[in-house]
């Protein structure tokens, strides 16, 4: 894959215009019960190397963290690119596959790259630091119909590999002719770097729902189908990241269309911790 310049993204950065808004002070006050949420992906395109990037992750804690908008349950994808590691400082979170990622989204929303760009639930795209924007499209995301994803945690084994049950009783809200395939993503929270060279030297970087790994573990059946998905992926963690602050992510995109129409995510088990304790991620965080 071709490598984007940092010349092209601060053009692409300048053409949008980037801009901090903090979240509507009211906008807590809206927030539903947890039942009532309907699981949003947020996925944020980012890069420790973008001075305009910062403000857009602070956003996407701050949606994870406070679960601001009524009826959504937001889960956050933070996926740093790597064409911004040419100019100074390299992100120790980027990879070229999400990089990747966000090519295929510009191929589909016909937009350029460039960062920060936030994508919810594959269908809307915005500047990742516009609050209001960002409040709307998760709103209307929470809106649409929603195939329930459910995971069932079992217990790690010895050498700290985890597998989880992974169940789609019903197709929701499927385009008619795509295909629906099942992603596993592995985040990371807590995640810092301080940088010293680049746009952002100087500073302490601070992330949450960092993507460690990504991988599609099948494809659900159309309707019609008794059980459309069931599998029990096993999860490896690698021993640098550190398990207490691990997330598991899957979510239902169709291949053409890249809408997501069904998510859930789940805390990894601690070790000599129940794997029952473990909950799914559907409303605010403690």
């Amino acid at each position: 894959m071709a490598k984007i310049s940092a010349r092209a993204a601060r053009i692409y950065i300048a053409v949008f215009g980037l801009c901090y808004s903090h979240l509507p002070p009211t906008a807590a006050q809206t927030a539903s019960a947890p039942s009532e949420r309907r699981p949003v992906i947020v996925e944020l395109f980012t890069s420790e190397g973008c001075s305009s990037c910062p403000p857009a992750d602070l956003l996407l804690q701050q949606l994870e963290a406070r679960q601001p908008v009524a009826g959504a349950s937001v889960i956050g994808l933070e996926e740093h690119v790597d064409y911004w590691n040419h100019d100074g400082w390299i992100d120790p979170y980027s990879s070229s596959e999400w990089t990747q990622r966000q090519l295929d989204y510009g191929a589909r929303l016909t937009t350029q790259p460039y960062t920060p760009q936030m994508v919810v639930d594959g269908e809307s795209q915005l500047v990742g630091s516009d609050a209001r924007g960002a409040s709307a499209a998760i709103q209307k995301a929470a809106s649409s119909p929603e195939t329930d994803v459910a995971i069932t945690p079992n217990a790690p084994d010895a050498k700290g590999v985890q597998s989880f049950a992974i169940s789609i009783k019903k197709l929701t809200g499927a385009t008619p002719g795509d295909v629906a395939e099942v992603w596993l993503a592995v985040t990371e929270d807590g995640l810092r770097s301080s940088v010293n060279r680049g746009e952002n030297s100087g500073h302490v970087l601070a992330h949450v729902a960092t993507l460690r790994s990504l991988h599609k573990i099948g494809v659900a059946a159309e309707n019609g189908v008794a059980a459309p998905f069931a599998g029990e992926p096993r999860v490896k963690i690698d021993s640098h990241w550190n398990r207490e602050n691990l997330a598991v992510v899957v979510f239902v995109q169709e291949k053409r269309s890249r809408k997501i129409i069904g998510a859930a995510s789940i805390r990894i088990t601690p070790r000599n911790e129940n794997p029952a304790t473990a909950s799914l991620v559907t409303g605010p965080a403690d």
